[in-house]
């Protein structure tokens, strides 16, 4: 009698989570299929009062965001610079965190309380020195300022989040790597590094969508030749409601590459979240 009662709580307690999560989904999707019905609406259809949900769908808005608004360019240089902040600040943020891992506790600490104040640091505060710095050395509206400055904003969290998954590396492997001869780059590069492999693709995962989605920083340091979609998309619309159709294919374009991207990554995003879940 007492298994069936536990087991009657248990499946009511999974319900609600079910309940609780599908809230909490349709909650978050309302925005993004708003967007999407607007982007197929003319404005005459978009604005009515109430609103119209049977309308003669129109892709007119999107053939103009693809075709006559450069965005495949402005995709472009957002894909140059999130892969060249990846490409950065993973391996740097990896070996940083491995350092920090391996040193005891009481001296990582101060450090890493460093970084998160730094990583909570208002952007907006950072962006006018990088952009003095940037006219300084000639660097404004050009692919290295914008990389660097992404990844030297970013790399907290990167140091941050690869640092836990590190820890949950016994130093056995270090020292047992160390027997057999090898230094401790080796030991790193082909002990330790495989079996973080589940953190890195997290840690590459959200640099790249910290890194995509950057606005202001976007805005203050690229100019016409390295303007990225967030900047873009901005312009699109405007105060015009007219063009608020336009507006929103944009923003469902610049979401479809990394609706693609974690589609195709969702398996090993999800085995890099719970690779920690478990101690051995």
């Amino acid at each position: 009698m007492r298994k069936t009662d536990n087991f009657a709580r248990r499946r009511r307690e999974r319900l609600l989570v079910f309940f609780a999560l599908s809230i909490f989904t349709i909650l978050n999707l309302v925005p993004l299929l708003w967007a999407l019905l607007t982007s197929l609406k003319d404005p005459a259809d978009a604005f009515t009062i109430p609103p119209t949900l049977i309308f003669e769908p129109t892709l007119e808005y999107h053939r103009q965001v693809w075709l006559e608004n450069d965005f495949v360019r402005f995709l472009m240089n957002s894909l140059i610079v999130s892969a060249g902040t990846v490409l950065i600040s993973v391996p740097a943020g990896s070996l940083a965190a491995y350092a920090l891992s391996r040193i005891p506790r009481r001296s990582a600490g101060p450090i890493l309380s460093t970084l998160f104040t730094i990583r909570m640091f208002p952007h907006m505060l950072l962006a006018i020195p990088f952009f003095v710095m940037g006219s300084y050395l000639h660097m404004i509206d050009t692919y290295p300022l914008l990389i660097l400055a992404l990844v030297a904003i970013n790399q907290p969290f990167t140091i941050w989040l690869m640092h836990g998954f590190f820890l949950e590396i016994p130093r056995d492997l270090d020292e047992a790597a160390a027997i057999d001869g090898c230094s401790s780059w080796q030991a790193f590069r082909i002990v330790i590094l495989p079996l973080a492999r589940p953190g890195m693709t997290v840690a590459a995962l959200f640099s790249l969508l910290l890194s995509y989605n950057e606005f202001l920083f976007a805005l203050v340091l690229t100019g016409v030749d390295t303007k990225t979609l967030p900047v873009a998309i901005a312009s699109f619309g405007g105060e015009d409601i007219t063009s608020w159709s336009l507006s929103a294919a944009g923003a469902i374009g610049i979401m479809l590459p990394i609706v693609v991207i974690m589609l195709l990554l969702q398996r090993h995003l999800v085995r890099g979240l719970t690779a920690g879940a478990v101690k051995g």
